[in-house]
Parts: structure tokens; sequence; C-alpha cells
């Protein structure tokens, strides 16, 4: 259903793409409980690595803000 590539070998596009399809099978339902808990540990995975992605962006942004003053 998902994509089995290691989610800390994912892009940040990657990640969030396919966090939009756990999320939509999620809420669909029709699928059973242990696939739906691996559904979701899955989305954890991937919004976390998400999240990494924007905080060292932001970091990054905030770095040259600074280094540019």
């Amino acid at each position: 259903m998902t994509d089995e590539t290691p989610v800390a070998e994912l892009g940040y596009e990657q990640a969030r793409d396919e966090l939009a399809v756990v999320v939509k099978l999620l809420e669909q339902g029709g699928i059973d409980l242990d696939e739906s808990l691996n559904l979701w540990e899955r989305g954890e995975a991937l919004a976390a690595h998400c999240e990494a992605w924007l905080d060292k962006a932001e970091a990054s942004l905030g770095s040259e803000a600074t280094s540019e003053e």
C-alpha cells in the first residue's frame, strides 16, 4: 500500500507525498487493525521526518539571515 523505503532515506517531498497517501488510506477505513497500526506507525515516522526537514531548513535560513547582517 505504501513505499517500504526506510523513512530516513526519503527526501522531504517523497515523505510528504507518502504521508498524504497514508492519511487517505486511514481515513477511508476498510483495512484490518494490523494494517491500520502499521500505517499509523509509518505515518508517525513520516511526519517526524518531514518536521525534521522543515526544522533543518528553518535553521539554515535563520543562520543565513544572521550571517548577512
